[in-house]
């Protein structure tokens, strides 16, 4: 019998890697050499971040481009590589690389930033600690999400798929070692994509998804 699911939360603080760009050339150059962890904080990192606005662009490469190097169809050809759809870091990075070289192959004149305005590569540590609360079913998932913090969401949904051993989110690896796996509940899990949206977004669609499967009403989410 499975124990309790423990609800975590976490804090992002980030580190350099000794590595910074001024060209898109040294661009492509660095994501070929940076660590892995470096590329993963820079494609959800920003998920964790303080904001006041909207994200317009979804990692720090598509923000760069548009904001730095000043070109738009760059900047949308870089947003629109989802994580999600590869298998680990090194098969993002050999994408993300390949549509850097395809766009230097196309370039007159290499895209290039003013100095103030280099991209710092850096790599994220989350901060882990215990909230205390526990769910002893499935049946409490619902209440439990709306109450959850943005960045509990994070380590639950997202940073768990390179931790567990099965590459899935929390929820799912928990439901997996109960009695009753919920298999319709975690196909729908499966089927949400955590990287286009906010995770106040996604707490909401993963607090709508609960509710339904157990037919609740939905909870109010937290603010």
């Amino acid at each position: 019998m499975a124990g309790e699911f423990v609800i975590k939360d976490c804090a992002l603080a980030t580190i350099s890697v000794g590595r910074r760009v001024q060209t898109l050339r040294e661009l492509r150059n660095a994501v070929r050499d940076v660590p892995a962890d470096s590329i993963y904080h820079h494609f959800w990192g920003t998920l964790l971040r303080p904001s006041y606005s909207e994200r317009e662009y979804n990692n720090d490469f598509a923000a760069w481009a548009k904001r730095s190097l000043h070109d738009q169809q760059l900047a949308e050809r870089l947003a629109v590589i989802d994580p999600t759809g590869f298998p680990d870091i090194e098969a993002l990075r050999a994408a993300l690389v390949e549509e850097l070289e395809e766009c230097l192959d196309e370039c007159t004149v290499i895209p290039t930033a003013a100095l103030t305005e280099q991209l710092y590569f850096l790599r994220g540590l989350l901060v882990v600690f215990d909230t205390h609360r526990r769910l002893a079913a499935p049946e409490e998932l619902p209440a439990a999400a709306a109450q959850m913090s943005t960045a509990s969401i994070f380590y639950h949904f997202i940073d768990a798929r390179g931790r567990t051993e099965a590459g899935v989110d929390d929820f799912r690896a928990w439901l997996t070692c109960l009695e009753d796996p919920h298999e319709e509940l975690q196909s729908r899990l499966a089927s949400l994509d955590p990287y286009f949206g906010s995770l106040a977004s996604l707490r909401t669609r993963l607090t709508r998804l609960f509710a339904q499967y157990f037919q609740v009403p939905t909870t109010v989410v937290h603010p």
